[in-house]
């Protein structure tokens, strides 16, 4: 017991998800006739549930990849070639077991967040899980989801339910260093010819909803709430799980758009405006939004992030509800770059 309480402590230590779960894992790896241990990503490829081992145990170390991969990594499989799990995870249940063959027995553990499961541990060992066993499993399990919810619920904006800028601070770094290449490209059928004469890249996207002051002023702050949250409810609709979105606070949000061509981006942008404009919003009608973006290629984070807002407020100053490209203004005139040692400075 005394080793177990030990992980446990130093599990709940972690303030990052993937290093929480490789610590769960850690802690379940060495109950006794445990066999091996994953933690599989569950996602969706063309309306299907897929999983993937995201976190694994590789000559005797766990070692993980990142989630932007799911979607491409060949290791994938449909959830349909585990019966037990797929069943588990349609009826909502706790756990489910599967024994393919004598001396491995499988448990799997699906982490339940926001009504959707995302993540599912996977325990093998080589005999069938006893009562007590499944006890202690379970303990540890609720002990890493239960904090696991303390780390979203930190990282979340209360009102929409999207991360917070904090959370933007501490990913962006890490989100813009991750390679491009092998991730799954938003583009129609008409557009593959396009999209192989141009490169990969991760954009960021500075999002404000124009004349959001007035809706507030007209209708009150809880319509003004209504309109953020449903806002925050059409950017999730329009991006991939791969891709990041933030609420920045007040008006603006954040989207860290993965792995795309340019003239992708644009069209991308451009749908969710369009989603904006087109919706009815309850009471206040019709509501825009504009949006300056950058390429993360280049720069330090605030440098991007300085690029995207000043497309945003080009977009702004100069007739709302569009989508601009930082580095399309700068080539026609519109804003400047000054060079200095090398160094792009923004004024």
């Amino acid at each position: 017991m005394k080793p177990i309480l030990e992980n446990l402590v130093e599990m709940t230590g972690h303030r990052d998800h993937l290093r929480l779960e490789v610590s769960v894992l850690s802690t379940l790896q060495k109950l006794p006739t445990v066999k091996e241990v994953r933690a599989l990503e569950v996602f969706q490829v063309d309306g299907a549930l897929h999983v993937r081992p995201r976190t694994w145990v590789e000559q005797g170390q766990l070692v993980s990849t990142q989630a932007h991969v799911a979607q491409s990594d060949a290791r994938r499989q449909p959830l349909k070639d585990f019966p037990a799990l797929q069943q588990c995870i349609a009826n909502r249940a706790a756990t489910a077991l599967h024994s393919p063959q004598k001396g491995v027995y499988t448990l799997w553990l699906p982490v339940w967040m926001h009504e959707d499961v995302h993540t599912c541990l996977e325990i093998t060992q080589s005999r069938p899980f006893s009562a007590h066993k499944l006890d202690v499993i379970k303990s540890v399990f609720h002990v890493y989801q239960n904090y696991q919810s303390l780390l979203d619920y930190s990282e979340r904006d209360a009102l929409t339910g999207l991360l917070n800028r904090k959370t933007f601070d501490e990913q962006f770094s890490r989100q813009v260093s991750m390679p491009s290449a092998g991730a799954t490209e938003l583009t129609s059928p008409g557009d593959a010819s396009l999209a192989a004469e141009e490169p990969l890249q991760q954009w960021l996207a500075v999002v404000d909803i124009d004349h959001f002051k007035q809706v507030n002023d007209r209708f009150g702050h809880l319509y003004g709430d209504e309109v953020l949250i449903l806002i925050a409810n059409i950017l999730r609709s329009s991006f991939r799980g791969q891709d990041r979105i933030f609420r920045f606070g007040g008006e603006e949000f954040v989207v860290l758009l993965r792995s795309t061509t340019l003239s992708t981006a644009h069209k991308i942008f451009n749908r969710f405006r369009l989603a904006v404009k087109e919706y009815h919003f309850p009471q206040v009608g019709q509501v825009t939004v504009s949006v300056g973006f950058a390429s993360t290629s280049r720069g330090a984070p605030v440098e991007i992030l300085g690029q995207a807002d000043q497309a945003l407020y080009h977009a702004k100053e100069h007739g709302r509800d569009q989508v601009l490209f930082y580095d399309e203004l700068v080539e026609q005139g519109h804003l400047h770059t000054k060079v200095a040692h090398d160094d792009v400075e923004l004024f």
